[in-house]
């Protein structure tokens, strides 16, 4: 039994014709959706949320298609350099805004404004998107053993289930307990979180169609028998 189901021998070092682009369109959203997001606030039926939660929860579809198609090894890889991303995004800001401005320059107060953040809450992003995109992978992984590759939606919408539960649950305690209410900690974690699986359950047909088209050109249907799951690596064969 092998790793994978490829519809022709695969090469030691086999080359993905949109492998690395997928993986620039995740890095994409992800800083995106945690740098800028966070600078507006949005109400709709009477819920205030960040406006980052539109798109942040497009980094988990493409978590989905990554494992789905390549194989947890090549999600986790990813998922690092997401996060090597987010930690770099995380320092530049706070070099930038450090830095005494010129005399005369009236721009300081709007980049504040936008791009200052306290550590507690970077350390609560970081934190939460590791931990959330990497059990977001494993469970898609082993559910797709379980189901032998069938009935695609109960583990895009099952992993993204337990991923962003996990995400959420470290981001808002992490950087709101104490800043909020108990109250307030509790329902916009738990609006947050519903919006986000929904969000993914929408997002179903696309999936569909993106992991087919992925499928075929690549000419990959990865499944990770005998991978080895620990997070601590970049090792993709």
């Amino acid at each position: 039994m092998t790793n994978s189901l490829p519809l022709k021998p695969e090469s030691p070092h086999r080359h993905y014709r949109y492998y690395d682009l997928i993986m620039a369109l995740f890095v994409t959203v992800l800083l995106c959706s945690n740098l800028i997001g966070p600078a507006k606030i949005w109400t709709f039926q009477g819920y205030s949320f960040g406006a980052g939660i539109l798109f942040f929860p497009i980094s988990y579809l493409f978590g989905d298609i990554l494992t789905e198609v390549y194989g947890y090894a090549r999600a986790r890889k990813v998922v690092w350099a997401g996060f090597g991303a987010l930690a770099f995004a995380s320092l530049m800001s706070w070099v930038v805004l450090a830095l005494p401005a010129a005399e005369g320059w009236s721009g300081q107060g709007a980049l504040e404004s936008v791009f200052s953040t306290t550590p507690r809450i970077i350390l609560a992003s970081i934190s939460a998107y590791w931990i959330g995109e990497f059990s977001n992978s494993y469970v898609l992984a082993k559910m797709k053993l379980w189901t032998k590759g069938r009935f695609l939606f109960t583990r895009t919408i099952g992993s993204t289930i337990v991923g962003t539960a996990i995400d959420s649950a470290i981001f808002y305690p992490v950087a709101f307990w104490g800043v909020w209410t108990n109250d307030q900690v509790i329902s916009v974690m738990l609006g947050n979180y519903a919006l986000k699986v929904l969000w993914e359950a929408v997002a179903t047909p696309f999936t569909y169609k993106i992991v087919g088209f992925l499928k075929k050109v690549e000419r990959e249907d990865y499944f990770d028998y005998r991978t080895d799951f620990t997070p601590f690596s970049l090792k993709t064969d």
